[in-house]
């Protein structure tokens, strides 16, 4: 029975996926974990870790990385040739003439400028890697033949950089058949959260909301068939129950165990802990149009305000403080942590901004645990205890994920405890996201327009050679740490528990997804 989904609609025509009864639980993959953030299953719309992990098992990138590299391999395209001229860069890709959609239909240039454009009219929350980032424009590429598809990018976009965002999901085509004739008012993206129209690994056969999801054997994949023939992603995001989950079998892979977890399951002869070091940041979204926020002396006074050498105790080695927009790993960390607590200073900081004591601020707090297992709640606490030393009021508010996103991404959130992860492993994925206003992503949603800030990051992220892009975002880091709305508080190391039996399993810290179903196998 726990091989099988609790309630499985019927899939699409296109994905042949096997019967519910076909499947035993030694050919189940049962992979457990905090999943509350998933919003859609659609490659142009999905841009949570959890829809995300959905997304990167049923669709192709055009190019990927790795779990064990950190250099792009081909995927979906089995080659590319890059030619740079005075009017920028013209990238040239041969699809892998095997490729073929779950409905058993090829792969063709045609599906990727559909699903290319798809991105574009959604317009959703990744878009910005196509439009801002790479400066996509629906004339920007075209399908040159049924395996030849060509990308022209101007000279302000890297063909380095851009080769990075396609290992992406937004870079995954859709069968644009399949989606077509499904489309409606919003080009199919409803009917993709529960059925899928690619040409990875696995299909999608349901998705429960806030209970599993279900994905099934791709009949048609033309890579390596996988191990097993059916994944259950199961939303577990109480710790106590993840470890029962992994202790008792019911799961092969839990995701985000807590510090206690990982001390009771130290030993445990039947599960394998693996520690994984992520270049996700975890913050405060300070909203800069919301008063009193709206001053930079009261943001500057927040970060004050924080005790992180006892968040690093609290932490109990699940992190490390870090407080620059820019991860430890990638070019331009500095590692510089200029914040101490220090409540005078706030306090004198509050008093120059004229903010009344007892001033009252709305925190939003994701339920379920933070990045490297801390409880939110917990941390929420620790850090609401912090602030209110100097004088403020701290209301916080519990909501699942997703709900906090949506809030969040219509900039309506006062402050907000949150996470991000870098798209692809360069600076530019953290450094645009957090400065310009204009890409609507995390600057946006935090209401702080820096048009100069921008620039500066625009202009490391073309500097030609990495001394340069060093110097610059040193310069980007230090302005965005004083000045902008964020009080970045660590970089957290993910803990799984994998039962002995599982073989394959690996943690990618840059990849799309951070998991790679397929890989994994059972001895």
């Amino acid at each position: 029975a726990a091989a099988e989904p609790t309630a499985a609609p019927a899939a699409a025509a296109a994905t042949a996926a096997p019967a519910a009864a076909e499947v035993s639980r030694e050919d189940t993959l049962i992979f457990a974990g905090d999943l509350t953030d998933q919003i859609s299953m659609d490659p142009a719309v999905a841009y949570e870790f959890g829809g995300i992990q959905v997304v990167g098992n049923i669709y192709q990138t055009l190019v990927t990385f790795t779990p064990d590299s950190a250099d792009i391999k081909p995927w979906l395209a089995k080659s590319w040739d890059i030619k740079q001229g005075a009017d920028g860069s013209t990238i040239t890709f041969k699809l892998d003439e095997k490729a073929k959609f779950s409905s058993g239909a090829p792969v063709t240039a045609a599906d990727v400028v559909y699903s290319w454009n798809r991105v574009l009219d959604l317009n959703k929350s990744p878009a910005f890697l196509f439009s801002d980032i790479a400066g996509l424009k629906k004339d920007s590429y075209r399908a040159v033949d049924p395996q030849t598809f060509e990308v022209k990018l101007a000279p302000t976009t890297s063909p380095q950089v851009f080769l990075s965002i396609l290992s992406f999901t937004i870079s995954a085509p859709v069968e644009q058949k399949v989606v077509e004739a499904n489309a409606g008012s919003d080009f199919g993206s409803t009917w993709l959260n529960d059925h899928s129209a690619g040409s990875g690994p696995y299909v999608l056969t349901s998705w429960e909301r806030n209970t599993q999801n279900v994905l099934d054997l791709n009949p048609n994949y033309s890579g390596t068939p996988p191990a097993f023939k059916r994944v259950i992603m199961r939303n577990i995001p109480e710790q106590a129950n993840l470890q029962s989950a992994i202790e008792t079998g019911d799961a092969d892979i839990a995701q985000d165990l807590g510090t206690e977890q990982v001390k009771a399951l130290e030993g445990n002869a039947d599960v394998t802990l693996v520690k994984a070091s992520l270049t996700q940041l975890v913050y405060l979204g300070l909203n800069a149009k919301s008063p009193p926020l709206d001053k930079p002396e009261v943001r500057e006074a927040i970060r004050y305000a924080i005790n992180y050498d006892e968040l690093n105790t609290l932490l109990g080695g699940s992190g490390k403080i870090v407080q620059e927009i820019i991860p430890d790993g990638f070019l331009g960390h500095t590692g510089n942590n200029p914040f101490k607590q220090d409540i005078a200073k706030a306090k004198d900081l509050l008093a120059k901004a004229g903010v009344k004591p007892g001033t009252e601020i709305e925190v939003l707090v994701p339920t379920g645990p933070a990045p490297g297992g801390l409880e939110n709640s917990t941390l929420a606490a620790k850090l609401q205890a912090d602030i209110e030393q100097i004088g403020l009021k701290l209301n916080l508010k519990q909501i699942q994920t997703s709900e906090l996103l949506n809030t969040y991404r219509a900039q309506k959130g006062q402050i907000v405890l949150i996470s991000w992860g870098p798209d692809f492993p360069d600076p530019d994925a953290n450094a645009t996201p957090f400065t310009n206003y204009e890409a609507k992503s995390i600057g946006w949603r935090n209401g702080w327009e820096a048009p100069d800030v921008a620039k500066l990051a625009k202009d490391a992220s073309l500097a030609p050679d990495a001394a340069k892009r060093t110097e610059l975002y040193k310069q980007l880091v230090d302005r965005v740490q004083h000045e902008g709305p964020y009080a970045v508080l660590y970089q957290p190391v993910r803990t799984y528990g994998v039962r002995k039996n599982i073989k394959g399993f690996a943690f990618g810290p840059i990849s799309t997804p951070n998991v790679f179903f397929w890989t994994i196998s059972k001895s």
